[in-house]
């Protein structure tokens, strides 16, 4: 079985994005919206700051911090892990793996082009994957 890109996996995604100067409550009113789990960080231009996800709404209320004056920017990861379009799908998830992540996004040229999450993944995917890192640790 041929591997995917990420170019093809998020070819039609319009991934949530804001600006830096949004809020926090901003973030998560729109990550509801949509029901999703993660918003890209972007500038003016689309080139890409940081993700802000529910992980780090979590830690903003733990922290008691206003969600309605605090922006994301102060609360996001900066400089995220990201991959190119031309990577394959088990290039992402062994990626998501490895770091612990739950979203990755993919850019090129500084600029997003999507994000993908284990889910967007096939079985066939994660099987491989499976088998692929079963075999590594039987190999230590």
């Amino acid at each position: 079985m041929p591997q995917r890109t990420l170019g093809e996996i998020v070819r039609d995604q319009k991934p949530l994005m804001l600006r830096a100067d949004a809020t926090v409550a901003q973030a998560a009113a729109a990550m509801h919206a949509r029901r999703v789990g993660a918003v890209l960080v972007t500038d003016a231009d689309g080139h890409l700051l940081g993700i802000f996800t529910g992980r780090d709404a979590v830690r903003l209320l733990a922290e008691g911090l206003d969600a309605k004056a605090t922006a994301v920017s102060a609360v996001m990861t900066r400089n995220p892990t990201t991959l190119g379009p031309r990577a394959t799908a088990m290039d992402a998830l062994l990626t998501l793996a490895d770091c612990g992540f739950r979203h990755l996004p993919i850019v090129e040229g500084g600029k997003v082009k999507g994000i993908v999450s284990r889910y967007d993944f096939r079985a066939q995917e994660h099987a491989r994957m499976d088998d692929e890192t079963g075999f590594m640790e039987a190999m230590r």
